[in-house]
């Protein structure tokens, strides 16, 4: 075997071969260069040995002795291995739990290294699953011997994590002296950041904490850094060579779209509707995320935008994941425009081949002046005369792809994206870097309070009739469940079974009915109308209600198996609730013994605010789960976290607006190294990245 390269097939480090690559594929480790990156998630400290006469109750300790006694023990399914160690000052004993395979590792008159927690059985110092390891035939056992950090790596049935640790040091020892650096010097010494070989090395192989902190801080930032020219390099681009048509908006246009409008904007709206209008004036594509909290009211700010480009003579789509959104935010801008000129039109993948065709041909005509749709929209038919704003309802459910496609349908339209989930900042920095934000915390007055509550097993009864008392005053209800049907590798109930449940039971008398995503279009949309006419009590439905449904008698709410979701989640579905003056109840069913489970679901008790929750919600599951940012192309972090490194993601971004300001193409020779890592970790996306 020839001379290792950072771009070698893995297959040929020592003590990999073919069989150990194809288990590092499975990992995304494909050449040597990912073995060297493939970092640990923590590191485990076995400090310095001591004499085992000197072990402390509780203490995490290391011991170095002789092998006095192994012996396998107790019944055949729940055999335990246990061995006896003496050093000269004393002796313990160890214990390992479903782990027979050390019978034959463990040879008497050996001399072993054990780490883990002391505890006493029989007035002896024992270990229960210690840390094991041989210590090499010397003249002197304790050559060497200091506190030692082991790096633990993901790993997987085939690959554990102790052999991947040899591995990468086999590959360290060959290839380290090949890590190039990436970081302009001047750069790294003024964030006082190790050189990236020594940070590599040292992450992987410790020898004090200190080590481990600088390290990570500076491979997080290089990560950061990387992700960020790149948002920001595209975002350069798109100014440079792209130009929209300005819309201005007269004090006569500003008087005439307020009009329509039914209540006064909250000054949270009054600085969003600043933002757009000043956006919209330059010729640069208008590029902005609006971020609302549940009912603080982002349409009302998306139809002034909406309005301002249509007294522009130019044209707006208004793109929605589902039906019943779409033809919610049809009729409340149908009514906000009763008695004008403007022409509004729907287009759903439910409609007629002629109503379809009718659609296709007026928008192309120039004869629609605002069209609302779902991914029908996105259809190659679809063509548009003269595109000049393109809103997107809760972008993070379409594809990075199919957001490209809408913006396509224009020549540079503007642009606005509206969430109703509460997006963290440093969400917003990363996954949305090249979207300037607006954010509306405050809510439209007239809101009634929402009241929210952990109810237990045998608390239900009483919530049920709770229920039945706000029925009887004339008001409405949700029932979420997380299923439509029951599963036997799911214990959890399921809304199609549980309806019938309580039409016999708990809400006996009531009027109930489904509702869920795998009904037909027109289905869903019959009983939608039901529930808002008010000839349905109860909704039972799955989290298909989650966005965009909008019944402001319905003043309670009761999520069944509500640990079973994330906090956003819920957050989101009890954002249909209390969207009328009076007060709303919200009661979140669950049964989970879990205490972090519980204190998850005290935090919806005892917050509303959404930014909040967000916040917490990244802490605990992560982005991908938060905004579905697997769908934006952007890779995930190898180091870097979201949570903890908000300073290095700022001092990243602005080092990244600096390096594209003085160099936009990269091509300094203290940024080629940076370049080539830009191009190899976003070579698939950058092309897509201005479109979220």
């Amino acid at each position: 075997m020839g001379s290792l390269d950072l771009d070698t097939s893995v297959q040929y480090v020592r003590g990999v071969g073919p069989a150990r690559a194809a288990e590092f594929a499975s990992l995304g480790v494909h050449a040597v260069e990912d073995l060297i990156e493939y970092f640990p998630f923590r590191h485990e400290c076995a400090p310095k040995s001591q004499p085992i006469g000197t072990l402390t109750l509780g203490q995490t300790a290391t011991v170095v002795g002789t092998l006095r006694t192994v012996r396998l023990r107790g019944p055949i399914r729940r055999r335990v291995v246990t061995a006896c160690v003496e050093d000269g000052t004393g002796r313990c004993r160890a214990t390992w739990f479903h782990a027979t395979y050390l019978i034959d590792r463990l040879q008497t008159g050996r001399v072993v290294r054990l780490t883990g927690t002391v505890d006493v059985y029989r007035d002896e110092a024992c270990f229960a699953n210690p840390v094991f390891a041989q210590v090499d035939d010397s003249d002197d056992p304790l050559a060497n011997d200091a506190d030692r950090f082991e790096p633990v790596y993901p790993a997987s049935a085939k690959l554990p994590s102790k052999q991947i640790a040899k591995i990468i040091r086999t590959a360290l020892f060959e290839v380290g002296d090949r890590i190039a650096e990436t970081l302009p010097d001047t750069l790294r010494r003024r964030r006082n950041l190790p050189p990236r070989r020594v940070s590599i090395l040292r992450y992987h192989h410790p020898t004090r904490p200190q080590d481990v902190s600088a390290a990570r801080r500076r491979l997080a930032y290089e990560e950061l850094l990387v992700m960020q020219i790149a948002v920001q390099l595209r975002r350069h681009e798109t100014a440079a060579t792209a130009r929209a048509a300005p819309i201005r908006v007269s004090e006569l246009a500003d008087r005439r779209i307020r009009a329509r409008l039914p209540f006064q904007l909250t000054p949270g709206q009054e600085r969003a509707v600043s933002d757009i209008v000043r956006d919209m004036a330059g010729v640069r594509p208008m590029n902005r995320l609006l971020q609302a909290d549940v009912g603080a009211g982002k349409t009302a700010v998306a139809v002034y935008a909406a309005l301002a480009v249509i007294a522009n003579r130019r044209q707006v789509v208004v793109l929605a994941p589902t039906e019943i959104l779409a033809e919610q935010h049809y009729r409340k801008i149908e009514r906000y425009l009763a008695g004008s000129r403007v022409r509004v039109a729907l287009l759903l993948g439910g409609l007629t081949r002629r109503q379809r065709e009718d659609v296709y041909r007026r928008a192309a005509a120039g004869e629609i002046d605002l069209l609302i749709g779902t991914h029908a929209m996105l259809e190659e038919r679809v063509r548009l005369a003269s595109l000049g704003l393109a809103i997107i309802d809760e972008q993070h459910r379409f594809g990075v792809a199919q957001r490209a496609r809408l913006r396509g349908k224009g020549d540079c339209p503007h642009y606005l994206v509206l969430t109703a989930t509460p997006i963290p900042r440093t969400l917003a920095m990363t996954f949305f870097g090249d979207l300037d934000v607006s954010t509306i915390q405050d809510s439209p007055p007239g809101r009634g309070p929402v009241r929210t509550r952990l109810v237990r097993a045998h608390e239900m009864e009483a919530a049920w009739t709770f229920v039945r008392q706000r029925i009887g005053r004339g008001e409405q209800a949700f029932v979420v469940y997380p299923l439509v049907e029951e599963s036997d590798a799911l214990p959890l109930k399921a809304a199609g079974a549980q309806v019938e449940r309580l039409r016999r039971g708990s809400l006996a008398g009531c009027r109930l009915e489904l509702l869920h995503g795998k009904m037909k279009s027109s289905e869903k949309d019959a009983v939608m109308q039901r529930f808002r006419d008010g000839r349905i009590d109860v909704l039972v439905a799955t989290t298909v209600v989650e966005v965009g449904i909008d019944v402001p008698n319905a003043t309670v709410m009761v999520i069944e198996h509500a640990d079973r979701y994330g906090l956003s989640q819920l957050h989101q579905l009890r954002g249909r609730i209390g969207r009328g003056v009076r007060e709303s109840y919200c009661f979140l069913r669950s049964d989970s013994d879990n205490e972090k489970a519980a204190a998850r679901l005290d935090i919806l008790c005892r917050t509303r605010d959404g930014f909040r929750i967000a916040e917490e919600d990244l802490r605990l599951r992560g982005p991908g789960e938060v905004v579905g940012t697997r769908q934006h192309g952007v890779p995930t972090f190898k180091v870097a976290n979201l949570v903890e490194d908000v300073d290095l993601l700022q001092a990243a971004r602005d080092d990244a607006a600096a390096i594209i300001r003085r160099d936009a193409r990269l091509s300094a020779p203290e940024h080629r190294n940076l370049r080539g890592v830009l191009v190899k970790r976003f070579a698939d996306t950058m092309p897509l990245i201005d479109v979220g």
